[in-house]
């Protein structure tokens, strides 16, 4: 699947048909898992919860997403962990029996040994996510509450690159890790990871609020994180849908001759984490590879929890069907506040906002945070019609910078662990 610089601009526009199937299905195969990890919206438990899908009922919702049709979502096996359901492996196999493309998320758990990794191998798995959280030990550590899973991680990592998977890196940005990100970069380059996927944190479950950023201070990470797509990985945001409109303002500004950081002029906590950027890494010498595909909650995303219930993602607690009481195929077309969300129907900023399409907020931060899943993300800080209101000042034609706009829209990402261009 090509990637997303303009070189490869023509592959790209083969648009993914939202109205039609989502892109990624997150399936929570299980709530089991041995891991506490303080930001997580589950909690640890050792067994199975009652009421989680029966292997028969497993296999009908595979079937199921089969009847979404070519090219099939991504479905991410996810949980809780995975590995923790005795009959994984049948899935995995029988969903790609049906031609159902397979990522999964494991947890670096005494479960995933090296069989469990061939395993992977041998099943044709497309791609695995693997949860950092900090460049060093005593971050991650704190953050996901078991001494050594940092270290265990990056040999994970190492294995399953050797076995030859695909292998993505996911982080949970919040107060305890946000300035340790450059740190991160420098990381993911020396394990040559090539796909960072980069969670702005939701305070749900054991996500206390106390670790949430400002607007402010979210709107500096996402101009961070277009800087650090400069040096050859693909960056991509969940609950950051604003990283995508950031990402488009700098490009464009770029295009133009102009410095983003001079007219932009993002706060603090974005220079300190671009000059350690360029202390460790030197000037970037790449194109961006800020992946910029309009999916969002709902859009293009959605999530099927243990018990069958049906989210607009995982961490949106707001259900919207039960695969136990109809298929995932007609209750990501036909639920009306999700075709409303494919719409962009929003209230508030969201709705009046020119970049509601491609952005349209984190779905699930105004549901967490304001009850109302079509309304304004608290975490934005942008006002409606300023970048337009710029483009005009600095002269420069808006209809051809709404063209350029399409032309930097990356329609398909990379599978989970794709590397640029492949």
């Amino acid at each position: 699947m090509g990637q997303s610089h303009s070189s490869h601009h023509v592959v790209l526009h083969r648009r993914w048909p939202f109205e039609e199937k989502p892109l990624l299905i997150f399936w929570e195969t299980t709530k089991a898992c041995m891991l506490a990890c303080k930001h997580c919206r589950a909690s640890a438990i050792l067994e199975p919860l009652p009421g989680e899908l029966s292997h028969e009922e497993a296999v009908r919702l595979i079937d199921d997403i089969a009847g979404f049709g070519k090219p099939s979502p991504i479905l991410v096996f996810t949980g809780g962990d995975p590995l923790m359901r005795k009959d994984i492996w049948s899935l995995v196999a029988r969903a790609k029996e049906r031609g159902i493309r397979v990522a999964m998320a494991p947890a670096v758990s005494p479960k995933l040994t090296n069989e469990a990794i061939s395993k992977m191998v041998e099943l044709g798995v497309d791609g695995v996510s693997i949860s950092i959280d900090g460049s060093k030990p005593e971050i991650h550590d704190s953050i996901r509450g078991i001494p050594g899973v940092f270290n265990r991680s990056i040999e994970v990592i190492k294995k399953m690159m050797g076995f030859g998977l695909r292998v993505q890196v996911n982080t949970a940005v919040m107060r305890d890790n946000v300035e340790d990100l450059a740190d991160m970069v420098k990381l993911l380059l020396d394990l040559g990871i090539r796909v960072w996927e980069v969670f702005y944190l939701i305070p749900v479950g054991r996500a206390q609020r106390e670790l949430d950023l400002t607007p402010q201070e979210w709107e500096d990470v996402s101009h961070f994180l277009y800087e650090a797509s400069k040096y050859g990985i693909v960056v991509r945001t969940t609950e950051g849908p604003m990283f995508r409109r950031v990402a488009i303002m700098r490009r464009l500004l770029e295009l133009h001759g102009y410095d983003p950081d001079e007219v932009l002029k993002p706060g603090p906590l974005y220079r300190r984490l671009v000059s350690r950027l360029r202390s460790l890494l030197g000037e970037p010498r790449g194109k961006p590879l800020a992946s910029t595909t309009g999916t969002r909650d709902g859009k293009g995303i959605i999530f099927i929890s243990h018990d069958g219930l049906v989210y607009p993602s995982g961490f949106m607690p707001y259900p919207v069907g039960s695969v136990r009481r109809e298929s995932i195929v007609k209750i990501y077309r036909e639920n009306p506040v999700l075709r409303k969300i494919r719409a962009a129907e929003f209230r508030g900023r969201c709705g009046a906002c020119e970049f509601r399409d491609i952005c349209g907020g984190s779905r699930a931060r105004a549901y967490v945070l304001r009850a109302d899943p079509l309304g304004e993300d608290p975490a934005c800080p942008y006002t409606p019609g300023e970048f337009a209101r710029l483009i005009e000042k600095l002269g420069l034609d808006t209809r051809r910078a709404v063209e350029e706009i399409e032309g930097l829209r990356h329609v398909l990402p990379p599978l989970p662990g794709e590397s640029p261009g492949s």
